[in-house]
């Protein structure tokens, strides 16, 4: 089998792109002297960032002009619009508060998309097998949950809010509404932080056991097992991808709609 190290490298980040052949594509580092680096991930990540403009700012103009869409592109992206706002944010945070957060939750959602379906591409590898990328995320959907609820309630309102009525004697709401409270900000912190080591493990098992696939090929290149298991190897790369595609739309979904819950949550109190 081949070095684990070596398995390991294709899901991980690098400052160059690894072909088949063992073709090295390095990339240009031109902030090296300042001690910044360009990996693969962030070059993905922009790459996702393009895509994004090119397809949604054609699809705005066209949904500005009032006229049905025509074509399967343009109306599988509406529809996935569609199902963000009815399915994801209006059940999550209520149609009165929904739309102001689907700018939001629309961005979260295909840059995620994007990223996972990169991942797809051979050699190419995804931005969200990362965990500093997912824990980014995290943070911002974090900040915007609080942002959220502190718009709504203010500073004050909103740090009070996390504490339920209790009708309870003041001797023990001395004791019990601090250790609520110490248990309410933790949580959030918890539930957050499990949106960003659930993408990251879902997203690097999946490339990491494709990989893995792949090795056995490559190990027994040169020796008569590998009549059984290059045809057994290759289908069962080829039903992986089809289940890391599902995967990709289900994670992007995942994250979105946690996120959604969680500024729901936010603005909605006890």
């Amino acid at each position: 089998m081949a070095d684990s190290s070596e398995i390991i490298r294709h899901a991980q980040d690098s400052d160059h792109f690894l072909l088949p052949l063992g073709i090295e594509i390095h990339i240009p580092q031109p902030f090296a002297a300042l001690g910044f680096h360009i990996t693969k991930f962030m070059v993905l990540e922009l790459v996702a960032v393009v895509l994004m403009f090119a397809v949604f700012i054609p699809l705005g103009r066209r949904i500005a002009t009032g006229k049905p869409l025509r074509g399967r592109f343009w109306n599988f992206m509406e529809v996935m619009l569609i199902f963000i706002r009815d399915e994801v944010a209006r059940p999550s945070i209520g149609k009165h508060d929904a739309d102001r957060f689907l700018p939001f939750l629309w961005q979260v959602f295909f840059f995620i998309l994007f990223m996972n379906l990169l991942g797809l591409i051979p050699s190419a590898g995804s931005p969200t097998s990362a965990l500093a990328v997912t824990a980014a995320l995290a943070v911002v959907a974090y900040v915007t949950m609080l942002g959220a609820g502190i718009a709504k309630f203010g500073p004050l309102g909103y740090w009070v809010g996390q504490i339920p009525h209790m009708d309870v004697p003041w001797v023990l709401a001395i004791f019990l509404k601090p250790m609520i409270f110490i248990i309410e900000v933790g949580g959030m912190a918890i539930k957050h932080s499990i949106l960003a080591v659930r993408l990251f493990a879902n997203m690097f098992g999946g490339h990491l056991v494709l990989a893995v696939i792949i090795g056995f090929v490559a190990e027994t290149a040169r020796s008569w097992i590998w009549y059984g298991v290059m045809p057994a190897s290759v289908l069962g790369a080829t039903a992986l991808g089809f289940l890391e595609l599902m995967v990709a739309f289900l994670q992007a979904y995942v994250f979105t709609f946690l996120a959604a819950l969680f500024i729901g949550m936010s603005v909605h109190q006890h």
